[in-house]
């Protein structure tokens, strides 16, 4: 029997994806915006696409402030693509599924 694998939808660009190719954008209980790339912290997620082309639809679009209902500021939008941008490039082209 194959193991379930989760689904997460993309609030940039709505297609789904396994939850591990995705990233999680998580508003706290202390009123922080941070990425999540565990996908285990707690408070409420919204998952993008690891591509700064979705983040900043998400952002543009105001996607990101619906999902986490939240107003999110320019501070933290800042934060968030540098965070993205240091995160470490998947492998995109390999088919292992």
């Amino acid at each position: 029997m194959p193991k379930h694998i989760p689904v997460r939808q993309c609030v940039s660009c709505r297609t789904a994806h396994p939850k591990r190719e995705l990233l999680r954008i998580v508003f706290n209980q202390a009123g922080e915006i941070d990425l999540d790339p565990t996908g285990k912290k707690p408070g409420r997620g919204a998952y993008i696409c690891r591509t700064r082309e979705c983040l900043e639809l998400a952002i543009r679009a105001h996607k990101l402030d619906r999902s986490l209902k939240t107003k999110i500021d320019e501070q933290v939008i800042a934060a968030l693509v540098a965070q993205l941008e240091a995160l470490p490039k998947r492998d995109d082209t390999s088919d292992d599924s």
